[in-house]
């Protein structure tokens, strides 16, 4: 990122991610979000994989609504945060309209708008 060029906008670029992404249950309109909002060849790191290409990514996020079921939802906790390039979005997740089941954060390496690098840190459970 040059000292000329724009800021993005991290919170809405992060949100999207996990609305568009990691909450759409249809294959295609995910496959959609993956090429508007990453980079020709994104990574993902997860604490145990490390995911590369939009395609794999869709299939982590696609994997993930399957086994926690049709209920089960991310969402924010709060605004996304950034500068030069590095965005951070709190998140939480569990069944629509029941308990929090897991907490995290999402950062992401961005240029030209895009999500280049995305590292999943999931917080430890409570107690």
């Amino acid at each position: 990122m040059s000292d000329t060029e724009a800021e993005p906008d991290y919170d809405r670029l992060l949100r999207e991610n996990l609305e568009r992404v990691f909450n759409e249950r249809d294959a295609g309109r995910r496959a959609a979000a993956l090429e508007e909002l990453y980079a020709p060849d994104p990574v993902m790191y997860e604490p145990g994989n490390v995911v590369r290409g939009r395609a794999a990514i869709g299939e982590v996020a696609g994997a993930l609504l399957e086994q926690f079921g049709p209920a089960f939802r991310f969402r924010p906790a709060g605004n996304a945060v950034g500068h030069h390039g590095l965005g951070v979005l709190p998140w939480q997740a569990g069944p629509e309209g029941g308990p929090v089941t897991v907490t995290g954060t999402d950062a992401a390496e961005i240029a030209d708008g895009r999500i280049v690098r995305l590292w999943v840190l999931l917080d430890p459970p409570p107690g």
